[in-house]
């Protein structure tokens, strides 16, 4: 679940406990090209307030108009966009693209805060809303699945957002955690180094206590969470390390060059007793081969890997740092 569509959910909580009238718009079906996936959530106040978004921009204008003149009430209903060319246009779909909206009008405020508070605390839910008469019920579940959508009901699941700690509060972890922060992940930084923790600089990050061991046992990484050492130092990256690389993070990741990277797999290995199948799973060294070489561009490797493996997308292997570098100087010559 990214980042927005709980900002979403908690807009319309709130607006619904202090009596206003709202709508929640899902994205159900998508045909041809579409500016947002299936599972993009909008909500809508009566007034016209908008958080979140289903298009470009011009079905958001025509779902303010529509609901001003009090068009939307009642049981869930299914509205279709851009159904030929023409409207396609005029609402800015793309290549003639096609979309279909639920819109639940006034949501439960009660049922809303059940479900940001069990999305608050790491739960993964599963939201269902009966489409004739637009009764909610909400359990949790072990994985999540795609919405669906029936000739009873919608199901989609709701869980928690993406998190990324980060071990070491150098200059690359600053551009890294500005980066994941507008890319929706919750970011966590620790470093009992306070010649560094000191000086840090990027609001909305939570700074972590201790070693880094610990720093990670107390994340409780789970399946939305990376874990990402740039100490440097063993001695700090190692303990993280050992600690993530036994959890459910989808990612987990050291900075370091290749050298230093196969000696981390070594220590972990004759050291640490890290099984094979645990070190096949860290990722160094990080990043994409784009040639960075300075901290900025370092975190946009970075980070377009980590994206890369949140969305499941499968990478060449020449786009990896260790092999990107071994042809580098046979594409210079």
């Amino acid at each position: 679940m990214d980042k927005i569509d709980i900002t979403v959910l908690k807009a319309l909580r709130d607006w619904r406990k202090a009596g206003r009238h709202a709508l929640l718009a899902t994205v159900v079906r998508t045909w041809g090209s579409s500016p947002r996936p299936v599972g993009s959530t909008l909500a809508l106040r009566e007034d016209g307030a908008v958080v979140g978004s289903v298009s470009g921009g011009c079905i958001e204008d025509d779902l303010i108009a529509r609901h001003a003149h009090g068009d939307f009430s009642g049981s869930p209903e299914l509205l279709r966009y851009g159904i030929d060319a023409d409207e396609a246009h005029r609402f800015g779909l793309p290549c003639g693209g096609t979309l279909e909206l639920m819109l639940e009008f006034d949501p439960d405020p009660a049922g809303l805060s059940e479900l940001v508070e069990a999305l608050d605390a790491g739960k993964l839910m599963r939201r269902r809303v009966a489409l004739g008469d637009g009764g909610v019920s909400l359990a949790e579940t072990a994985r999540p699945e795609a919405l669906s959508l029936d000739g009873q009901a919608l199901s989609a699941t709701f869980g928690p957002g993406f998190r990324m700690l980060l071990i070491g509060a150098g200059a690359l972890s600053e551009y890294l955690a500005t980066m994941a922060q507008f890319s929706g992940f919750a970011v966590t930084v620790c470093d009992p180094r306070t010649e560094y923790s000191g000086h840090w600089s990027v609001p909305g990050v939570k700074m972590a206590e201790g070693m880094p061991d610990d720093a990670v046992l107390a994340f409780h990484p789970d399946r939305r969470s990376c874990v990402i050492a740039l100490t440097h130092d063993p001695k700090l990256d190692d303990l993280a390390l050992l600690e993530a690389l036994q959890s459910e993070a989808f990612y987990v990741g050291a900075i370091g060059s290749r050298r230093n990277n196969a000696a981390r797999r070594e220590r972990l290995a004759q050291h640490f007793d890290i099984p094979a199948e645990a070190l096949a799973r860290l990722r160094g060294p990080i990043g994409l081969y784009i040639g960075s070489k300075t901290p900025p561009e370092i975190a946009v490797s970075v980070m377009a890997e980590v994206l890369a493996v949140k969305n499941g997308v499968a990478l060449p292997a020449e786009m990896a740092v260790a092999v990107g570098k071994e042809k580098a100087p046979a594409l210079a010559a």
